[in-house]
């Protein structure tokens, strides 16, 4: 059973959701309300576990920003994903770079944000092209300039491969491919798009065009 948390500003967008999931028996709504406070103050008062997934507005009406509200729940031990109509890439980019699992349109059909959920509480990173869309229209978005070397090692490595096998693949030992490996991850961090993990690496190697789709869940 994934707990989900539901905040949104709108009610009507809560209520839709939270119907959406109870009829889904492997979805149960643990929280809805209009703001990060709110949910965290529950968590608190009620001694219960942090949710499996927060379907989070990109924008609320409480003054706060995605940053702050995406670190504020990744840090409590969510998984984020943003329900929003996506049309702000700066916005989208802030998300992702703040640790959000993805986003899913507002637009977007109820089995499609049940399915991102579902993909969510499980771990698997989501493939959808509406925050991607967003991000490449985005000419602000941070390029991480990494060198053609290391854009192959980050794609193979990206793409499900080890990184022994990534060295194999590039003809380079595979000291040399842990250490363009180590270079990547530094120059996303200094430009503020952090890729602690292989699936922050996914993210990064899809945002920057290396992949065109997800690799199989095992790989």
């Amino acid at each position: 059973m994934t707990r989900v948390a539901l905040i949104d500003d709108h009610e009507s967008v809560r209520l839709g959701l939270a119907a959406a999931c109870s009829r889904a028996t492997t979805k149960q709504v643990v929280f809805s309300g209009g703001n990060v406070a709110e949910y965290l103050d529950w968590r608190g008062t009620t001694g219960e576990g942090p949710a499996d997934v927060i379907v989070l507005d990109l924008t609320l009406g409480d003054g706060t920003t995605v940053t702050e509200n995406v670190r504020r729940l990744t840090a409590d031990g969510s998984s984020v994903l943003i329900h929003s109509v996506a049309d702000r890439p700066v916005a989208v980019r802030e998300a992702l770079a703040a640790g959000a699992a993805g986003i899913v349109s507002k637009s977007a059909p109820i089995g499609d944000v049940m399915a991102a959920i579902r993909d969510i509480g499980r771990g698997l990173p989501l493939n959808n092209v509406e925050w991607a869309s967003a991000v490449e229209g985005d000419s602000a978005f941070a390029d991480a300039q990494l060198s053609a070397r290391e854009r192959e090692v980050l794609r193979l490595y990206a793409a499900g491969l080890p990184l022994k096998a990534v060295a194999d693949r590039l003809g380079i030992a595979y000291s040399t491919a842990k250490e363009n490996l180590s270079r990547i991850r530094v120059k996303y961090v200094d430009v503020g798009r952090p890729a602690h993990t292989k699936i922050d690496l996914l993210r990064r190697a899809e945002e920057d065009g290396l992949l065109r789709s997800a690799p199989d869940a095992d790989g």
